[in-house]
C-alpha cells in the first residue's frame, strides 16, 4: 500500500483504469510492539485486490478514538473527506476501524451518496467485504446500521471496563494512560509492576518559569505570548511528543501543525494539584481511606509554593467573573477587522452595557488591530442594516442572522475625540453584508 499521505495530491485516473481508492487505518492506541496498523494495511490490500481497485494513497490516524472522534474530526481522513474528487472509494479493514458510532456510520454513508464514493469494510469473518456504493439499497443500510451498533456497544463496554481499571489505579497511585500533566513523563512504577510519573526534564523548567513569571507580575496572555514566541510545545503537543507522534491535529473543524499557547491552557497547568504530585481525577485530589493524598509522582511544587501561587491566580481573578447575557445577538456575525476573527460579549464592571471585542489573543493569536465597540450600539447598528436590506419587520434573531449569513466588521477606533464620541457608533469603523440567499419577505 502506498505510504499515506496528510495532504492529497492524486493523478485523475490510474494506469489501470481501475477505480481510485484510498486505504484509511486508524487506531486508538499505540505503543512500541504495536502491530495493527500492518495487518490492517494487508487486510485493506486483500479487499483492493478482490474488488480490482488501485489503492493511490493512504490516511492514517493513529492515536485516535473513533468513540470520541468522528471521520470528519481526524487529522489525516478528514483532508480526504475534503477531496472527494480525489478517488472513487474508501477502504477499510473492518467497521470499527471506521466508526464506533451509529450516528456517525449514518453521516458516512450520507457522505457517500452525495459525494458518490463506494465505502468498502473489510469483513474478517467472511469471504467478502461489505460494499456501499452511493446507491446502496436498504438492506446494505440497515446491515452497516447493525454493525456500527454493535462496534458502538463494545466500545461502551470497553469504556466501563477502563474506568474500573482506572479506579483501581488512582488509588494505588499508578499511571493509567491519558495526558501526562504538564511538567511529568511517564516512568515505571518503583514496584515494578505498571507506571508512575517522574518530572519531564524538557518541561520542568518552563514550569518554574511560568511560576516565577507569575511572580513577577506577568499577566497569563503575557506568559503564553512569551511561550509561543520561544517554539516551546503546549501540554497535548509535549505529549504527542513523548508518543512519538507528530504535534498538533484538528480541533473545531481547523487543523493545525501544532496547537498555540493561551491563557486558558497556562490556568490549567497552574491550578492542577498535580504539580505537588497529586493524582488528579476531574481536577480533584484523589485520596485515600485516610484523607491522605494518593501520589503518582515527585511534586514540582511544594504545598507551600502551590499555595502561594493560587493565592495569586485569586486575587487577580477576584474570585468574579462578570456576568455574560444568555445570547449575545452578534456572536458569530461580528469579526474584527484586524484579525478577521470573531468578536464576542465582554461585560463592563460597573456600567449596564458591555462590548464587543476582539479575543485573538485567548486563541493564543496576535492580532495587529484589535477592534472593539459598545454592544448595544453594534446591535442597534446591525438591526437597522438588515432591516433596511431585507424590509424585515417585527424582532430581530441571533438565528436570522445567521440563517442570511450577515456579516459585520469592525476596524480598531482611534484614541481621544471629543463628547460626540458617546453620541453613538463610528459607523466609518464598520461594514455590513449579507452573504447568504436572497433575504424572506416579510409576510402581508
Amino acid at each position: 500500500m502506498p505510504e499515506h499521505s496528510h495532504q492529497p495530491s492524486l493523478p485523475t485516473s490510474t494506469p489501470t483504469g481501475s477505480p481510485r481508492a484510498v486505504g484509511v487505518v486508524r487506531l486508538s492506541y499505540v505503543t512500541e510492539v504495536t502491530t495493527s496498523p500492518g495487518r490492517q494495511r494487508a487486510a485493506i490490500q486483500l479487499r483492493a485486490e478482490q474488488l480490482n481497485l488501485t489503492l493511490i494513497a493512504e490516511a492514517a490516524d493513529l492515536g485516535v478514538s473513533a468513540r470520541r472522534t468522528s471521520p470528519f474530526d481526524r487529522p489525516s481522513l478528514s483532508r480526504w473527506l475534503q477531496r472527494p474528487d480525489a478517488y472513487e472509494a474508501l477502504v477499510w479493514s473492518h467497521v470499527d476501524r471506521a466508526v464506533r458510532s451509529v450516528t456517525h456510520m449514518s453521516q458516512l454513508i450520507d457522505w457517500g451518496q452525495k459525494h458518490g464514493t463506494t465505502l468498502v469494510f473489510g469483513m474478517p469473518e467472511e469471504q467478502k467485504p461489505l460494499v456501499v456504493p452511493p446507491l446502496a439499497g436498504g438492506n446494505v443500510v440497515r446491515r452497516c446500521m447493525d454493525l456500527a451498533y454493535i462496534a458502538e456497544q463494545e466500545a461502551r463496554t470497553i469504556s466501563a471496563r477502563l474506568t474500573s481499571a482506572h479506579e483501581t489505579l488512582r488509588a494505588t497511585g499508578r499511571y493509567g494512560g491519558g495526558l501526562v500533566p504538564f511538567g511529568y513523563r511517564k516512568a515505571p512504577h518503583p514496584s515494578g509492576i505498571g507506571w508512575c510519573l517522574a518530572p519531564d526534564p524538557e518541561t520542568t523548567d518552563i514550569v518554574r518559569a511560568v511560576v516565577d513569571d507569575v511572580h513577577s507580575g506577568l499577566s497569563l496572555v503575557a506568559i503564553a505570548l512569551k511561550l509561543e514566541a520561544a517554539g516551546l510545545p503546549v501540554p497535548r503537543d509535549r505529549h504527542a511528543q513523548l508518543q512519538g507522534r507528530p504535534m498538533g491535529g484538528r480541533r473545531h473543524g481547523h487543523d493545525f501543525e501544532r496547537y498555540r499557547w493561551t491563557a486558558g491552557s497556562l490556568s490549567k497547568i497552574l491550578r492542577t494539584p498535580a504539580l505537588m504530585g497529586h493524582r488528579v481525577h476531574r481536577g480533584k485530589t484523589v485520596r485515600d481511606a485516610d484523607g491522605a493524598p494518593v501520589l503518582i509522582g515527585p511534586p514540582l511544587l511544594s504545598e507551600e509554593e502551590f499555595q502561594a501561587l493560587q493565592g495569586i491566580l485569586d486575587a487577580r481573578s477576584n474570585g468574579t467573573h462578570p456576568r455574560r447575557r444568555e445570547t449575545s445577538l452578534l456572536t458569530g456575525i461580528a469579526h474584527c477587522t484586524g484579525c478577521n476573527g470573531r468578536m464576542y460579549f465582554a461585560a463592563r464592571k460597573g456600567y449596564a452595557y458591555g462590548d464587543y471585542v476582539c479575543r485573538a489573543s485567548a486563541r493564543g493569536a496576535t492580532c495587529t488591530a484589535p477592534a472593539g465597540m459598545r454592544a448595544d450600539w453594534l446591535d442597534d447598528y446591525t438591526v437597522s442594516r438588515y432591516r433596511e436590506a431585507c424590509a424585515a419587520e417585527g424582532e430581530v434573531t441571533r438565528e436570522q442572522l445567521l440563517r442570511d449569513e450577515v456579516r459585520v466588521t469592525v476596524a480598531k477606533g482611534r484614541s481621544g475625540g471629543g463628547p460626540d464620541r458617546l453620541a453613538g457608533p463610528d459607523t466609518s469603523r464598520l461594514t455590513f453584508s449579507i452573504l447568504g440567499p436572497v433575504p424572506h419577505q416579510p409576510r402581508p
